[in-house]
């Protein structure tokens, strides 16, 4: 499928499937071309990324060598990608999934195996393999030696085998071949690091590897506790938010891409594979919800040992994003070699915003050290002695103007979300200081969590439009006020909010799908309109369920889920015509998917 008006060299981002091995993912388009994959990590630089760049970014292209249509879908209950080919004499398939290893050294593998099958009659196949490391920014020369082909680059290297033969010249690798019905071949592309040597993948190691590989996702999700009304979405969900974790710290990026655009042609494209505070409270809600108490666990020892309190960084003690293994320092630049994805320019690796000051993080920090300490383990002394100086800091702090929850890049200004989440900060550690017992400076806290509560309905609410607004004393609505009732701000049937969220509905909300705010009324420093936020399109269902409008809220959640993509994906947001759009697939989209499923299914009875 191509999108209206769209650019034939680039599928759809909607038109892919995901798949990894918990360090590392890969895209998977519904033509058979793999068109972004970072080795050996999500941030790591690209091997492939014609995703961003058709002509120059590589790719490893697979498909059936005569016309046919496709079909993708996911082995059940499992991240093994099956894409197949239906051509006037016969269907093939492609089954693409990469191995879990465990710690040992055979994790530096990233085995990605592309096992290719004749399911009926006869079928031709082509394949061609056209690494371009580092953002195509590296050259590299190609070797073959013993039936392996190796791309070797100076910061990486590659071994390619395969069952059929390979030609090469100096850059790429590439074969024709022909399977009848029950003929398989196998491609298998490794990284050469230090200490893994050079293996090929026969047929029944090939076999023997997805057999294994489907064992660990369905063991791992045989472990979640939802039997509720929309099992399969949300285990999908859970599924790919386990792709989407970085298994040597616990850590979960927000997204598997960098710079896929909000708006094909604009500039809002950014570099999403890193690890956001703002996601910690709802990655430990989902998760635990679910029953995967050993991710939450991993997650938190992420903050822990990760997330350092640091009194020398004049946006506060804590960075917005941090990188998957804890690093501070992500510095942005453009890459104007490659055009973008169908012409979005610019490409962006690493991100400016980690310096915003963006307050809402030290509520949903701290929220999240309150839900596992009520779920999980309870807190560490010196978490909490850290916990403490995060809170005095907030009081300190708290009505500071800042970029808000949006990264916004047109100055800092009185968001209310942020007052919001600074509430959340100092009510939830009065909480568990209450709970345990813990010592806690609680009279300070306490005045400070009272004039937050009323400055926000002093500014924050404006009785004209009978709305919470987005910036103290103006008349700009803002999606992210649907967390209201959700962090147990305000009552959801509070009639301030009912009048809030019928003016969100009227204002913000178009076939179920909620905008996140409106560029044109709020200038946020970035050129163009975007599409309608997903994370949003799920809080505005939670809102409705809470406040007892379950019609409505089943009917929109329902609607919600007709937008994911074939294979029950989503993207950061929805664009006009219902596509996909932004970096892909977004986590906390499919957090608040899990989070909307639960409490829905909980006030349907």
């Amino acid at each position: 499928m191509q999108a209206p008006g769209g650019d034939a060299r680039y599928l759809p981002i909607g038109e892919h499937g995901l798949i990894g091995d918990l360090r590392t993912v890969a895209l998977v388009g519904t033509d058979g071309t793999i068109d972004w994959y970072c080795c050996p990590s999500f941030d790591a630089p690209s091997v492939f990324a014609s995703i961003l760049d058709a002509d120059r970014g590589g790719s490893f292209d697979l498909c059936a060598d005569v016309p046919a249509t496709t079909k993708q879908f996911y082995f059940p209950d499992t991240n093994v990608l099956i894409t197949r080919f239906f051509a006037d004499d016969g269907v093939g398939e492609i089954q693409d999934f990469m191995p879990v290893a465990d710690d040992s050294g055979e994790a530096d593998r990233h085995r990605l195996i592309r096992r290719v099958s004749c399911v009926r009659g006869r079928i031709p196949f082509r394949a061609r393999v056209s690494p371009r490391f580092d953002y195509a920014r590296q050259p590299h020369v190609v070797t073959r030696e013993a039936g392996i082909v190796t791309f070797a680059s100076p910061s990486l290297t590659l071994s390619l085998t395969s069952s059929v033969p390979l030609e090469t010249d100096e850059r790429d690798a590439w074969t024709a071949f022909e399977l009848s019905e029950g003929e398989h071949a196998v491609f298998a592309l490794d990284n050469m690091a230090p200490g893994v040597a050079p293996r090929a993948c026969p047929l029944s190691e090939a076999e023997a590897e997805f057999t294994a590989t489907v064992r660990f996702w369905r063991r791992w999700l045989s472990a979640s506790r939802y039997r509720g009304r929309w099992r399969e979405v949300v285990h999908r969900s859970a599924l790919t938010l386990k792709l989407l974790t970085y298994a040597p710290t616990g850590g979960i990026v927000a997204a598997a891409t960098t710079s896929l655009p909000e708006r094909i042609g604009g500039g809002r494209n950014w570099d999403y594979r890193y690890v956001w505070i703002r996601d910690a409270a709802f990655c430990v809600y989902a998760l635990l919800r679910l029953g995967f108490t050993e991710e939450a666990e991993a997650f938190m020892s992420f903050l822990s040992e990760h997330i350092k309190v640091t009194r020398d960084r004049r946006a506060g003690p804590l960075q917005i994003m941090y990188g998957i293994d804890g690093r501070a320092d992500l510095p942005e630049q453009e890459l104007h070699h490659l055009e973008g994805h169908r012409g979005s320019a610019p490409v962006r690796i690493g991100n400016a915003a980690a310096e915003q000051l963006q307050l809402d993080i030290y509520g949903a920090l701290i929220d999240s050290i309150y839900l596992y300490n009520k779920w999980g383990d309870p807190i560490s002394s010196d978490r909490w002695e850290d916990v403490c100086r995060l809170v005095d800091w907030v009081c300190d702090n708290w009505d500071q103007p800042d970029e808000g929850i949006w990264e916004t890049r047109g100055g800092r200004k009185n968001f209310v979300y942020s007052r919001l989440m600074c509430w959340v900060a100092i009510e939830r550690a009065m909480r568990m200081a209450a709970q345990r017992g813990l010592p806690a400076d609680t009279p300070r806290w306490r005045r400070t969590r009272d004039t937050i509560y009323r400055d926000i309905m002093r500014h924050g609410w404006r009785p004209d439009l009978g709305a919470f607004v987005q910036h103290f004393d103006e008349d700009v609505l803002d999606a992210s006020i649907l967390m209201m009732p959700l962090a147990k701000f305000v009552s959801p049937t509070d009639p301030k909010w009912l009048s809030t969220l019928d003016a969100l509905g009227q204002g913000l909300v178009s076939d179920s799908l909620v905008y996140r705010y409106d560029p044109e009324t709020s200038p946020d420093g970035l050129e163009g309109p975007e599409g309608t936020f997903s994370i949003c399109s799920f809080w505005y269902v939670e809102a409705l369920a809470r406040a007892g409008r379950l019609d409505e809220a089943r009917l929109a959640f329902e609607k919600m889920l007709t937008y994911a993509n074939h294979l029950g994906l989503y993207a950061e947001e929805i664009g006009h015509n219902g596509e996909q759009l932004g970096n892909f697939p977004q986590a906390i989209t499919h957090l608040a998917l899990i989070s909307a499923a639960f409490n829905l299914d909980h006030a349907l009875g």
